[in-house]
């Protein structure tokens, strides 16, 4: 049995908790007993309240951390950087422009799918934007994508700051975008859920297409190109698809920053440097911050809701620090 297996095993129980955990938090709690009594098909409103609202988000709140973890493995094996966040390369601020589109501008369509399809587009968009400026500059390994990324990351975020201020009006409130931005997990339809799960895993699919490749990058680009593999094309492709993980986590979770960093790390502190096993335990330790950071956000301060993106960002920048003083020791 392989060390990812094993540890996907050990992660079984710790996912289960915190599932119960998230059903459980919230303005009312709500106890074991309860969650059976709304299974076994008990009708008064606090049932279909578990049923229909806190239970779908918990879901979806497994599957953003899940997409979220995924990326920053990808990302961080892109960029030969245990440090990198899936915010690089602009992908997270072409999203939230295209969700400011979808919540300040009457498109006529449906508003899940208008926040989906601009947030896909644009962490796309922004993402090829990024590719196209490094090779236009001439910069064609990691590291000039990166500064790329990062210069094209500002840009995106003054543009976005500019539509908010010019498409809002008496009718539509800033404090929709600004919640969204403050990161904050949609509450989905059941058949929104199933989407959702459809394509996180079809997402994982597609991670696991570049495990090898990410591990002879690791090596560096004079040993992964011994080795057959063209360094620039594998690496645009990778870059593409964290950029549609990132996307997708983005449009059903808003900004939640910190969850792409300290995933990967604790996964890569137990099965190693592999991603064959690094990527998927990744995507289970993901699941498991965002359900718990999402319960405390509904549990903190009832009957108001922390942002997300607010207890990521507390929990996680101390982490962050402590790898940053770390790397910088060694």
């Amino acid at each position: 049995m392989s060390a990812a297996v094993r540890a996907l095993i050990r992660l079984l129980p710790l996912l289960a908790l915190a599932l119960l955990f998230g059903v459980s938090a919230g303005h009312d709690w709500a106890g074991p007993t309860r969650l059976l009594q709304a299974l076994g098909g008990a009708e008064d409103l606090r049932a279909r309240l578990l049923l229909e609202w806190r239970l779908p988000r918990v879901l979806a709140a497994a599957l953003v951390g899940s997409l979220l973890g995924l990326g920053g493995a990808i990302f961080q094996g892109v960029f030969r950087n245990p440090l990198a966040e899936p915010y690089l390369l602009g992908s997270a601020g072409g999203a939230a422009i295209g969700a400011t589109v979808a919540l300040l501008v009457p498109l006529g369509l449906p508003s899940a799918l208008a926040l989906g399809g601009l947030s896909f587009a644009g962490a796309w968009g922004a993402t090829l934007l990024v590719l196209a400026v490094a090779r236009g500059a001439g910069a064609r390994d990691a590291a000039g994508l990166l500064l790329a990324g990062v210069a094209v990351a500002a840009m995106l975020g003054a543009i976005r700051s500019f539509l908010m201020l010019a498409l809002s009006d008496e009718s539509v409130s800033l404090q929709v975008v600004l919640s969204w931005t403050l990161g904050g997990i949609q509450t989905p339809t059941w058949s929104g859920l199933a989407w959702l799960a459809g394509l996180a895993g079809l997402a994982i699919g597609a991670s696991l297409t570049l495990a090898r490749g990410l591990d002879l990058l690791g090596l560096g680009d004079d040993q992964a190109e011994a080795f057959g593999l063209d360094t620039d094309r594998f690496i645009a492709r990778a870059i593409l698809v964290g950029a549609a993980v990132v996307a997708l986590a983005v449009a059903y979770g808003g900004l939640v920053a910190f969850v792409g960093l300290t995933a990967p790390h604790i996964a890569r502190w137990w099965v190693g440097p592999r991603h064959r096993g690094l990527l998927p335990v990744s995507a289970a330790i993901g699941a498991i911050l965002v359900i718990l950071c999402d319960g405390l956000a509904r549990a903190v301060l009832p009957p108001a809701e922390i942002p997300l993106g607010l207890v990521t960002a507390a929990a996680g920048g101390p982490f962050f620090l402590a790898l940053l003083r770390r790397r910088l020791r060694a």
